[in-house]
């Protein structure tokens, strides 16, 4: 039996028995790359309009046919099984994909043989002739791969450090660095690697260019924590600040900082990123302000930042669950929930199933239910919601949806240049789709009325993203909960004036019991 493998990182590659085969066909190769991704049998009509969108249906259906034929006289042997309606891959012909490789590694743990088979982005430089819908599939799955190869490098970075192989873990933080320039937490990763291997003299090289990099592109100075590496009294530490802890099968990443009596668990919405989260002065500002009152604890939902890619979206049952496998690692006692925005309804979640450890509950920026409904009308009707969340999908690798989400940084060169990096490391097109998609189900008002811990209701009074009247919703139903409007149009909660924020918080914190 002949084994073909098929090369995808990169300009698209066949080989036959390790013996190249030479397709001059770029909508054959489209082809094969196509149904190769499928795993299964495509429609002929669908691929017939992927590769001649132009075309009527029977002329497309023609052509389909005949390149079919072609590409199997160019391989040498029958490799399609088709019926009337449909093709695939012979399920008699061995066929190996790098991508497929790439994701079985990075799903084993085996990061370093996933970042050796990624050997540049999926189809680069590949494009057939006037095929806009197959080019738009290709971008979405090539910023998927390219997400999950930043995962795979983050954590060579941390356990090659932590290991003490920090030549590799350099060479690691090399690569972040070319993937993202502007990403000062790749910097550093790269700084703080050098210098942990000796190598003083690159990492002043590697920080004079990220020094320039920020300075010709965002207009912005190095932060405090990037300047501080390079100090002659700095000494970086080897052990990683971010950890993991296994729950049902996924590492989860998190943080603690600062100690208090009470601690504070963040969760800042539909995506995060434990270490992007420090590098907008605004966040780490805010996130600062709250190390103030009590221990502070952030951490990934599966599926998103450093934590583990998952096949599936993390619902509010899985989030309520990891909410304890993290609290439980990070030995907290008693805890103070801060759900924002679409995380609101798991810290929810929490609260009910888990009072004794849950010292009291913030919600900012939330609502209790996904979509519209006859009697919940402060959400988007489905097909709204669904559209905008294709819109957003389809901005992904930019500073996608910053408008609505924080107008007052909209137009900051560097909040959009963050944004756009901290969206592409914590997540990809399509699995970001399907976390919204969970989200757009969600309905957690049934819980409301069981909450039977302390909880503030937060709300921007303009909020462009959910509406204030949904935070009014959530407030009403929880028993006892207060409701605080806070001046703005900001959907984050640092974004925009954050000291009436921190104030209500502050106020509220003092009222709990440790």
């Amino acid at each position: 039996m002949t084994t073909f493998s098929l090369g995808t990182f990169g300009f698209p590659e066949v080989h036959a028995d390790d013996r190249p085969i030479k397709l001059a066909l770029r909508k054959g190769l489209a082809l094969l790359v196509y149904l190769a991704e499928a795993r299964g049998a495509i429609a002929r009509d669908v691929m017939a309009t992927q590769l001649w969108p132009e075309a009527d249906r029977e002329t497309g259906l023609a052509r389909l046919r005949r390149l079919l034929h072609r590409i199997e006289l160019a391989l040498g042997e029958p490799v399609f099984e088709t019926d009337r309606t449909s093709v695939r891959w012979s399920a008699a012909v061995a066929l190996e994909v790098d991508t497929h490789l790439f994701e079985s590694a990075c799903d084993r743990g085996a990061f370093e043989e996933a970042c050796q088979i990624y050997r540049g982005d999926f189809l680069a430089g590949f494009s057939p002739e006037d095929t806009p819908d197959f080019d738009d599939w290709a971008f979405f799955r090539r910023e998927a791969l390219r997400g999950r190869l930043v995962h795979a490098l983050e954590r060579l970075v941390q356990d090659k450090n932590a290991a003490g192989d920090h030549s590799a873990a350099s060479a690691h933080a090399g690569r972040l660095v070319e993937l993202d320039p502007l990403s000062e937490v790749y910097g550093r990763h790269l700084i703080r690697s050098l210098l942990l291997s000796g190598d003083r003299g690159a990492a002043e090289r590697h920080h004079a260019a990220l020094t320039q990099r920020l300075r010709d592109e965002l207009g912005v100075a190095p932060e405090a924590e990037t300047e501080a590496l390079m100090s002659p009294a700095s000494a970086p530490q080897a052990v990683p600040t971010t950890r993991y802890v296994k729950g049902s099968g996924v590492h989860l990443a998190y943080q603690t900082h600062g100690s208090g009596p009470l601690d504070i668990l963040v969760m800042p919405g539909f995506v995060s990123h434990v270490e992007r989260a420090w590098e907008h002065p605004a966040s780490r500002s805010f996130l600062a302000s709250l190390m103030k009152l009590g221990r502070l604890i952030v951490f990934d939902r599966r599926g998103i930042g450093l934590s583990d890619r998952v096949g599936s979206a993390p619902n509010i049952d899985v989030t309520a669950e990891d909410i304890g496998t993290v609290l439980r690692a990070a030995e907290s006692r008693r805890v103070v929930l801060f759900g924002a925005s679409e995380c609101g309804p798991a810290c929810v979640k929490f609260a009910v199933d888990d009072d004794s450890r849950v010292a009291g509950l913030i919600l900012f920026g939330a609502l209790a239910k996904g979509c519209w409904a006859e009697d919940y009308p402060h959400a988007l009707r489905a097909s709204q919601y669904d559209a905008w969340r294709q819109h957003l999908v389809a901005q992904w690798g930019g500073p996608a949806g910053i408008e609505a989400f924080a107008p007052s940084l909209a137009d900051d060169p560097q909040a959009r240049a963050w944004w756009a990096g901290l969206l592409r490391a914590a997540s990809s097109p399509g699995g970001i789709s399907a976390v919204l998609d969970a989200f757009r189900d969600a309905d957690v008002r049934h819980l409301l009325p069981q909450i039977a811990v302390p909880t503030l209701v937060m709300h921007r009074q303009r909020d462009k993203a959910v509406r204030i009247a949904a935070g009014r919703d959530v407030a009403s139903r929880i028993p006892g909960a207060q409701f605080v409007e806070v001046e703005g149009q900001d959907h984050w909660f640092f974004a925009g004036d954050q000291q009436p924020v921190l104030a209500a918080i502050g106020r509220f914190i003092k009222t709990l019991k440790p």
